[in-house]
This record gives C-alpha cells, sequence and structure tokens, in this order.
C-alpha cells in the first residue's frame, strides 16, 4: 500500500487535486476539473487512481459522486517514515484537513471523512471499537463506555476522568454506529454544541478478510473546536485500531496522550 501511496503522490497533477480537496473538501468530478487543464477523462483516471492508494475516499449524495481528502494514510506515512526523525511537536502540523469551513456540493455542510483498511472481519473491528479495555489502547488511553442501545449514553473516560460524551443514535452491530459527540474536559469546547461520529464497518469487496472502516464526522457548525480536534485527532484513533487489531501492539508513546492534556 505504501508503494501505491507514494505513487499516487508522484503526479503533480494528483497533488494538485489532494490540494483542492485539502482547500475546499466534498466536490464533484466537474468541480474538480475546472482548475484542471486536462479532460473529464483524464481527471477521473487520476481520481481513480488517489482513490486505489486511498489517498480519497467518495460518497453518493443524490446524483452527484462527491470526493472527500482521506487523511488515514497521510498519517500513516509520516508514522511510518518521517516521526521517528521529528520533534513530537511536529505531529499537529502534519494534517491534510485544517480547512473547517468546508461546503458539500448539494448539502452545503462542512463535513471530515476518514477511511482506512484493516486485516480483520468486521465482528473483531467492533469489539474493538466497543470493548474498553480496547479502545483505552488506541483512542487516546481512553476507555468507551455504553450499554450499546439507541438513546443510551455513551462516554470516553480517561482514568478518573471523562473526557466526552453523547448519546447512541443508530446502531447495527457491527456494521453501524452512530453517535453524538461532545467534549468535557477540553478549553475552547465548552460552547460546543454536540456534533455527529458515524462509524461504517464493510467488508472489503474485493480483498477477502479485509474490512473497510469509514468515520464520517460531521454536524459540527457549533463545534469549531471540537471539529479541530477530531480532525487531527480521529486519523491517529484509526491508525491505533488498525495497528491494535493486526499487530496487538500499540502506536508510539508519543501520541498517546492527545486526548489527555490540555492543548
Amino acid at each position: 500500500m505504501e508503494n501505491d501511496i507514494f505513487k499516487a503522490l508522484a503526479d503533480p497533477s494528483r497533488r494538485t487535486l489532494l490540494d483542492l480537496l485539502h482547500a475546499s473538501n466534498g466536490r464533484t468530478l466537474n468541480d474538480l476539473c475546472i482548475p484542471l487543464d486536462m479532460s473529464r477523462f483524464g481527471v477521473m483516471k487520476h481520481l481513480n487512481i488517489l482513490e486505489e492508494a486511498e489517498l480519497i475516499t467518495t460518497r453518493k449524495v443524490g446524483r452527484e459522486k462527491l470526493h472527500y481528502l482521506n487523511a488515514v494514510p497521510i498519517r500513516q506515512i509520516y508514522e511510518r517514515w518521517v516521526s521517528k526523525y521529528a520533534e513530537p511537536w511536529v505531529v499537529g502540523l502534519t494534517s491534510l484537513q485544517n480547512e473547517l469551513e468546508r461546503e458539500m456540493e448539494m448539502e452545503n455542510k462542512p463535513r471530515q471523512v476518514n477511511r482506512i483498511a484493516i486485516k480483520a472481519k468486521p465482528d473483531q473491528v467492533w469489539q474493538a471499537l466497543t470493548d474498553p479495555a480496547k479502545t483505552s489502547k488506541f483512542w487516546f488511553n481512553c476507555a468507551i463506555r455504553s450499554t450499546w442501545e439507541i438513546k443510551t449514553p455513551f462516554q470516553l473516560w480517561n482514568g478518573e476522568e471523562k473526557k466526552a460524551e453523547g448519546v447512541i443514535l443508530d446502531i447495527d452491530p457491527p456494521n453501524k454506529l452512530v453517535m453524538s459527540f461532545r467534549f468535557i474536559s477540553f478549553p475552547g469546547t465548552e460552547s460546543d454544541s454536540p456534533s455527529r461520529i458515524t462509524w461504517e464497518i464493510t467488508s472489503h469487496a474485493e480483498l477477502q478478510g479485509v474490512t473497510l472502516v469509514t468515520v464520517v464526522h460531521d454536524e459540527f457548525e457549533q463545534a469549531v473546536s471540537t471539529a479541530k480536534i477530531l480532525e487531527n485527532g480521529l486519523p491517529i484513533v484509526l491508525s491505533g485500531m488498525k495497528t491494535l487489531i493486526e499487530t496487538g501492539e500499540m502506536l508510539a508513546s508519543d501520541y498517546d496522550e492527545g486526548f489527555s492534556k490540555d492543548r
């Protein structure tokens, strides 16, 4: 997969497409064709390569196909090739999704989309997502607590301190989990309204034994500070989940305190 990512990034036109999505996420093919001096077919080919490398994700909204930047592979490249040579404070500078006021075509709402492929069955991913003993190893030392029923609360606890809370809005094990989300103890988030996080867990259509995990964060128009934290945090959570499930190990300790200290 790393080779696919590096090959995808080697072409300047594909880097331009990533820059365009970085500036404004959730864009249509027609929208992306305008700044590039090439045919619609040429742009489509480049987008397909980026999607195959998992550098972008796509979602159907009505008749339109919207394209989103996927920060997770970039985070993994950072962890594999950059972090061991860089100071820990560089971590906060590597996100490719720093623009929070992006408008979606059709819906006109900002949305953050991250996706990762994990060599595991959907049931294993679901267990990792809902087991406090496992979440504490990849969700910044936070154990998740819930009875996992619609309209019941969930909470993220770091030891004796509650870090976040919300309500289960929809649940379909092991395929889908929708929750409202609100930070409790992060400075700057006190006035934020609850936003929404959707977990979509599906078997890979072509690779047996591989599960695709897509996390959508939206409805954060009144939760800008929360969106900033999750924009950087969710890619690390996904990378940590993948590492834990596939190897039994945790990510480097440099990242473990991300939800545990004030920013």
